[in-house]
């Protein structure tokens, strides 16, 4: 699956740098560390946010061969992660309400995938077991792709290239916190990286092998985020790069090169056509079982039935891409500050902050040296030439997509910039080639330089060693003024993973009942027996002298309880979460020390209503969905009808 031809598993470019002696035996024991940090974590982390409904929709898919839930996001890691839940077998009841009422897409649907995985991950199966096997195949893609990204930068630096770059990558917190999780995030990541390596490779050399291999990766990336549709930008934009900045073997002929270039396009507009294929056919397989009701306009009687079958993978897909389209826009908070879109400086930021100063330090030497070989134009290239397309890819996708996600209106979390990331890390690729280019009337400058870079590199794996096992919360030191809350919050800070160490707490203070004002949607009873669920906001005279525990998410961003922090309190799981003992008086609302009053109050995450309280309603009692979910059909039509 991670091959990408035999360019990448085994051919390095010839260089004139010293071979590194089991190079790939030692990138193979960064990547083993690498797993033993992210699956140790994982093991010790509750069900985060999304995974509650990735995974039982996941599983449903493989059971049932019916789409109908979490359509917003296509199946392919939801797929992966469930064939070691389905293999086992794993159970989920089909005759639940929260199946059987899913049968229509919004708002039934979209409500039933939290009920129906709430209840098959935590209900009817272990949850520890589980939860570990479907993050298992996770891990594995993780892992899989730091071997390509090693791969990869061989192909551009050799091997100390190759294990620079993945020095950096398998010290990358973003990678370790997130690698292991049923999300899309680092399967997307996985499946852009090889789908531009086989662009690349189609572009320098067409063939019905480099064409077939360039579809099925591309038809990856279709099939696991829909804003893989980014990847048709950056091949229009490397095209269009080749007029301006010509590449060695590109015709410098006017018609030699658009008869290049037309060559190389239709085997593009091939290879697309297999992706489109192969996705059509997994959509159609996963919902072959789905009612078609959906599509009845276009006919009812039975004859119809072939038809509906036939349009019913576009359809889904379709409608998939206009959910998440709709929900692309979220409001951001970073630096303290609340906005109601996002904001173009918010990935760069949280990329400095939620780096290992070792890897900043990395680029900062990269970009000297790239300033410093511009004041000798007469040196030799540092990428070899048989990679100079593969190197004109990766640094214009690295463009596309930076500016895609800096002008995104989703500015919530480092975990959507993953693709950048791996793409600056390849950047790193030809920095020891151009540390022995130096040229200086000392010899111990090159080599001060290339001790600097292998020193900034263990500083970075030795950094995220040293914050084991809390990764979510991780900030460099340069965020030493301010507590991590004031920068960030969602996924970069807490994102109910640290319900555990919540429970040892209380265990460990004896408590019987502790209020908690959780950042998440699933019921935190089944992690926490003794947990209730408190607002930080609405304090009762009851809850004086008590000790309480907030998300770091909820103390400027999600609502509004910067109050509590002027109590005793102590951290939970790195800050992800906070224990504060309220005093044996709780000030009125409004009063010097006291919770906002109710002119202030901040709804949780903009929204009308706290859904927490419905959801966790809902998984106690979910006989109670038809009537949710008609109310809140109602009240959407009657928004959309003034």
């Amino acid at each position: 699956m991670v091959s990408t031809g035999s360019r990448i598993s085994s051919q390095v470019p010839a260089g004139d740098l010293p071979r590194v002696p089991y190079a790939r035996v030692l990138a193979v024991l960064l990547l083993a560390l690498m797993g033993i940090l992210a699956g140790g974590a994982a093991l010790r982390e509750s069900a985060t946010f999304d995974e509650v409904a990735h995974i039982g929709a996941g599983v449903s898919y493989l059971q049932r061969l019916d789409m109908r839930l979490n359509e917003e996001h296509p199946p392919l890691a939801k797929v992966m992660a469930a064939i070691p839940l389905v293999l086992r077998g794993t159970r989920a009841d089909y005759t639940h309400i929260s199946w059987t009422n899913s049968a229509q897409f919004i708002p039934h649907a979209f409500m039933g995938e939290w009920i129906f995985g709430e209840w098959m991950l935590a209900r009817w199966n272990d949850p520890q077991r589980t939860l570990m096997w479907a993050r298992f195949p996770m891990l594995i893609l993780t892992l899989a792709l730091g071997w390509v990204v090693f791969s990869c930068a061989r192909r551009l630096g050799g091997d100390w290239g190759g294990l620079l770059s993945v020095s950096a990558y398998v010290s990358a917190p973003a990678f370790i916190a997130f690698g292991p999780l049923v999300l899309t995030d680092i399967a997307i990541t996985l499946f852009c990286l090889l789908t531009l390596c086989q662009f690349a490779e189609m572009w320098r050399q067409p063939s019905h092998q480099n064409a077939f291999r360039f579809g099925i990766c591309l038809a990856g990336a279709l099939l696991t985020k829909f804003s893989s549709g980014l990847l048709f930008l950056a091949f229009g934009a490397f095209a269009l790069s080749l007029r301006f900045l010509p590449l060695p073997g590109v015709p410098r002929d006017k018609a030699q090169r658009r008869a290049w270039s037309r060559l190389r396009w239709r085997w593009t507009f091939k290879a697309t056509l297999l992706a489109a294929i192969v996705v059509y056919m997994v959509y159609f397989v996963l919902s072959l079982h789905q009612s078609t009701d959906a599509l009845y306009l276009i006919g009812h009687s039975d004859g119809w039935t072939v038809v509906r079958r036939i349009l019913m993978p576009p359809w889904l897909y379709l409608r998939g891409l206009l959910l998440f389209a709709l929900m692309s826009v979220r409001p951001t908070f970073i630096l303290g500050h609340g906005y109601s879109h996002g904001v173009w400086f918010y990935f760069p930021v949280l990329l400095v902050l939620k780096s290992p100063l070792g890897f900043l330090g990395l680029m900062a030497l990269l970009l000297g040296l790239a300033l410093e070989r511009r004041r000798h134009p007469e040196r030799p290239p540092i990428i070899p030439p048989s990679e100079a397309v593969f190197w004109r890819v990766i640094w214009v996708a690295l463009v596309v997509f930076t500016a895609a996600c800096s002008l995104s209106g989703m500015t919530i979390s480092i975990r959507h910039f993953t693709i950048p990331i791996v793409l600056l890390i390849l950047m790193l690729a030809p920095l020891p080639r151009m540390i022995q280019g130096l040229t200086t009337g000392s010899r111990l400058w090159p080599q001060g330089v290339a001790g600097a870079a292998v020193l900034l590199a263990a500083c970075s794996v030795v950094s995220v060693v040293r914050a084991y096992p809390f990764y979510f919360p991780y900030f460099n030191s340069l965020t030493w003024s301010h507590p991590m809350y004031w920068w960030a919050s969602d996924s970069n800070v807490d994102w109910n993973q640290a319900l555990p160490e919540v429970r040892e707490f209380a265990d460990r203070r004896g408590l019987k009942t502790l209020n908690i004002d959780f950042y998440g949607n699933t019921d935190p009873t089944l992690t926490v027996p003794q947990a209730r669920f408190w607002s930080c906001q609405e304090p009762s005279a009851d809850d004086a002298n008590q000790w309480v525990v907030i998300s770091s998410n909820v103390i400027l961003d999600a609502e509004h309880c910067a109050w509590l922090m002027q109590y005793p309190h102590e951290m939970i799981a790195a800050g992800s979460m906070w224990a504060v003992h309220l005093p044996s008086v709780i000030p009125a609302a409004g009063a010097p020390g006291g919770p906002p009053p109710a002119s202030q109050r901040k709804p949780f995450l903009g929204m009308p209503l706290d859904t927490r309280v419905p959801t966790i309603n809902l998984f106690r009692h979910p006989d109670q969905l038809p009537s949710y979910c008609a109310d809140v059909e109602a009240q959407i039509k009657k928004y959309y009808r003034r």
